[in-house]
């Protein structure tokens, strides 16, 4: 399509053709509905269905969706009926096809077009992308796209060039044909942008589990490696980039194998970066040829870069993945060992790890020597969300069903599953929420008690079932195992293989 003035005009036969497709109109929602957090997940990023979590709730559309998105994330949205039936979104639902565009509007203008590809229907699926709405509804009327280009188009102009008059907003899904959807045509020639990137490309290189094995096998200097896989990770949750300078990899690595590397021990940073680079998690850039071309020397001479290799710190960005590697780090190559492992913890910028809750940004005292910076800010709590657990529960624990009765009513606390805060960046809604008392609410976030497979409530420390928790609302099981994953961490117990 070419731009502006230049745009011949289209033939009767184009126009007819074209007025037999529609354009749907998509408001992605506010804050409420986490319309941007949505949008950001499945469409910016797209959905990797070779993932079994996602793959395997395809259902009649697998085939189809993986011929469309061979090797490639897929992008989805999704929406809900109306309760009239003669809604015009409902219409909109039902008369979607291939074929038909689509654009995605937020916070006054349309921000994205797009175009449609497959239209189904699945519930498991839009539960496990986004779960429920605020009303418990699932956006299970989906609909695959592709070619998204961005756009900066005021919604009043929008409204204005199919003739709605004195209304410049769109309140929910609505599909525009005929003569409208030339007006929207017109309207958007010359305002296309240069189209996203495609979504990312499926590789079929480093997975989890194969991370997991690799710091499970380390035996040359174990704990020397695991120190600088410790340090690399804390780069991840700091933000940091992965490869780093030879100088500074030879200073903080370097401290951390005098200080935690064991009495008479000679491993330097060089041998350890040597271990892992021929492991293949670490990858060295500036210095090539074998493991003994990787002398402090050269090293520093070719000004080299060093790190995790990226397919690692990918898996790694994962935060399930990123607790399991340091829970397995800990107890495969620490357990039983000297090692204080808190002050490890505070030296590679991973105590968030220590808490349920994550790393405090308002720490009391000063911090330990060595200890690395810290930046972001505190995260924005969804009071309605807390408050909406606790009205499910009735303000009873869950765990105990005991109320906590006190002048002004029955008191609880809304707890998180994954915490908030760095590291574990957890989600601020409802699936991610419990309503405890406060004792339980103190164990749970201190890792004293976890909930198992099947949903009882068991000690950390002797692995004891001692409740069966109390359920009335959607709670997101991968939330939970994340949790009960960090429990290996405090109980110093042997880590147990990855479960999907």
């Amino acid at each position: 399509m070419t731009r502006g003035n230049q745009t011949p005009p289209m033939s009767t036969t184009q126009q007819i053709m074209d007025s037999t497709r529609q354009w749907l109109l998509q408001p992605i929602g506010g804050p409420r509905l986490r319309g941007k957090q949505h949008y950001a997940h499945s469409v910016e990023a797209g959905i990797d269905l070779t993932v079994p979590q996602y793959g395997e709730l395809l259902g009649s559309e697998a085939e189809a969706l993986r011929a469309l998105f061979s090797q490639r994330r897929a992008r989805f949205w999704g929406s809900t009926r109306a309760a009239s039936k003669g809604h015009s979104k409902n219409k909109a639902i039902d008369t979607m096809s291939p074929g038909d565009e689509v654009l995605f509007l937020s916070e006054g203008i349309a921000f994205a077009r797009a175009k449609v590809v497959l239209v189904f229907r699945n519930p498991a699926l839009a539960e496990k992308i986004w779960g429920p709405d605020p009303e418990g509804k699932l956006w299970e009327y989906m609909y695959a796209v592709d070619d998204v280009e961005a756009l900066a188009v005021p919604i009043p102009e929008l409204t204005k060039a199919i003739g709605w008059e004195k209304k410049d907003f769109v309140q929910s899904l609505i599909g525009r044909s005929g003569e409208e959807a030339l007006a929207i045509d017109a309207l958007l020639r010359g305002e296309r942008r240069p189209i996203l990137p495609a979504p990312r490309p499926v590789e079929p290189g480093l997975t989890r589990d194969t991370l997991l094995r690799t710091i499970r096998s380390l035996t040359t200097d174990p704990a020397h490696q695991s120190l600088a896989l410790l340090w690399s990770i804390g780069r991840l949750v700091e933000e940091r980039p992965r490869l780093a300078p030879w100088s500074e990899l030879e200073e903080e690595v370097g401290s951390l194998l005098e200080d935690f590397g064991g009495e008479g021990g000679s491993a330097t940073a060089e041998h350890s970066l040597r271990h892992l680079r021929s492991g293949g998690l670490w990858e060295v850039l500036g210095v090539t040829g074998p493991d003994l071309e990787l002398s402090a020397a050269n090293l520093r001479r070719a000004r080299a870069r060093a790190g995790l290799k990226e397919d690692a710190a990918n898996v790694l960005k994962n935060s399930r993945s990123r607790a399991q590697a340091v829970a397995l780090v800990l107890s495969t190559h620490f357990s039983g060992t000297d090692t204080d492992r808190t002050a490890l913890l505070q030296r590679t910028g991973l105590d968030g790890f220590l808490s349920a809750g994550g790393r405090s940004e308002d720490p009391s005292g000063p911090a330990p020597v060595g200890r690395r910076p810290r930046s972001g800010s505190q995260p924005d709590r969804d009071r309605q969300s807390a408050a909406l657990v606790k009205d499910v529960y009735g303000s009873i624990c869950q765990v105990c069903s005991e109320p906590l009765e006190t002048r002004g009513g029955p008191y609880s606390e809304a707890a998180h599953i994954q915490g908030l805060g760095s590291p574990h960046f957890g989600p601020d809604v409802l699936e991610n929420l419990l309503c405890l008392c406060p004792n339980h609410h103190k164990q749970f976030d201190t890792f004293s008690i976890y909930i198992d497979e099947n949903w009882a409530v068991c000690m950390t420390g002797s692995g004891e079932a001692k409740w069966e928790l109390t359920r009335r609302h959607r709670i997101d099981t991968e939330y939970v195992a994340y949790h009960r994953d960090l429990c290996l961490l405090v109980a110093d117990r042997p880590a147990t293989p990855h479960r999907a």
